[in-house]
């Protein structure tokens, strides 16, 4: 087969759960089928290359994808527009964009019509009604994008069920769902971090993400466990105002806060060390860093809400689902550290295996074909 998947950001120039997605199913296809990766050119070389048998097109140069904080509209139409004319010049059997950042869906369906390509669409997240909570009355815009892109499409995937879920309720039947994956042998082989962290969190200091919950329930089990380690990895627009709230509580000492890590590595090597991972998010479309927690043997928090799909990675024997406040964190932290065996965490991450994950989009790929 033919396949192309269509994503501005590439790995490892670009980091990200949606690149390493791309980027870990494209190698692995790239064994037995002819696999190219359209996105901008963030390697600065010639437009087109071969990585480890999957050929790159860079289709623009480089952009700027986040302007203060959030998604640059600009550079995603740009993207979309540049497309247009590559996609057409090639036939292809599948092509597989991701649903996110919206425009380039319309692109990648004039690239296919017509010369017998079908067209996935990959949905890491649906926002719905959340857009007038991200952006007001200017929420119509993206909310309604966002639905317009339901449309070209032969085929729609979903990285979760509850994205499955969020999906069908834009009136979209036959969702498949194509989970997320992880590599085994690369978190086995990285060696934990050298500093003892109870509790860890990493993601981008963005709202949905419910960082302040975390804090404020440090700051409650200070009370009990006044030596606790707490360490938040990420980046993001709020960054500034957690500061803020841990210098107001006095935390310092108990939380550590720490940009994004320059390695792979150097995460996982924090996840091996923590005792207990932390996901507060309140919208979350898969949850990569708690697979990753998990297979890193350390049980995973996480809360009860609607939209959090890590609620689906978590059970009994891996973590715990606790109540969004912060008497439910406390409980959840402690329970997680007293009674979950981190071998039942490591073996339920490995139905999550790249190599698994490929076959099933390998399969599902000749199926749409």
């Amino acid at each position: 087969m033919r396949i192309a998947f269509i994503y501005d950001a590439v790995w490892p120039w670009k980091t990200g759960g949606i690149q390493k997605r791309v980027w870990e199913l494209s190698r692995r296809l790239a064994t037995d089928h002819d696999v190219h990766w359209y996105g901008l050119d963030f390697w600065g070389g010639p437009a087109v290359i071969e990585r480890e048998g999957v050929t790159l097109h860079g289709v623009g140069p480089a952009q700027n994808l986040y302007v203060d904080g959030r998604r640059s509209i600009t550079e995603a139409l740009s993207f979309a527009a540049r497309l247009v004319r590559p996609l057409r010049r090639e036939s292809f059997d599948v092509i597989d964009c991701q649903a996110f950042p919206y425009f380039p869906v319309f692109a990648s369906g004039y690239g296919a019509l017509g010369n017998g390509t079908q067209l996935c669409l990959t949905w890491h997240e649906v926002w719905d009604d959340y857009w007038f909570e991200y952006l007001g009355r200017k929420g119509i815009f993206g909310k309604t994008v966002e639905r317009l892109c339901s449309y070209p499409p032969d085929v729609h995937i979903a990285v979760s069920e509850r994205t499955g879920s969020d999906v069908r309720g834009l009136g979209i039947g036959g969702v498949e769902v194509l989970p997320n994956g992880i590599t085994m042998s690369e978190i086995e082989s990285a060696p934990p971090a050298d500093r003892e962290v109870d509790v860890l969190f990493v993601g981008r200091f963005i709202d949905a993400k419910n960082v302040p919950l975390l804090v404020r329930t440090i700051d409650e089990l200070q009370c009990s466990i006044p030596d606790i380690e707490c360490v938040l990895v990420g980046e993001g627009p709020e960054r500034e105002s957690i500061e803020q709230l841990v210098a107001e509580r006095d935390l310092e000492e108990s939380i550590d806060i720490l940009p994004f890590r320059e390695s792979y590595e150097a995460v996982l090597g924090l996840m091996e060390a923590a005792d207990v991972f932390v996901s507060t998010s309140r919208r979350e479309g898969f949850g990569i860093t708690a697979l990753e927690a998990l297979a890193c043997g350390t049980p995973v928090v996480t809360i009860a809400h609607p939209h959090n799909a890590v609620q689906e990675l978590v059970d009994s024997g891996t973590g715990v689902v606790c109540d969004p406040t912060v008497d439910g964190l406390c409980r959840g932290l402690l329970r997680a550290r007293d009674d979950i065996d981190g071998s039942a965490c490591i073996a339920a991450a490995r139905k999550y295996e790249w190599d698994r994950i490929a076959e099933r989009a390998e399969a599902l790929y000749r199926r749409v074909a």
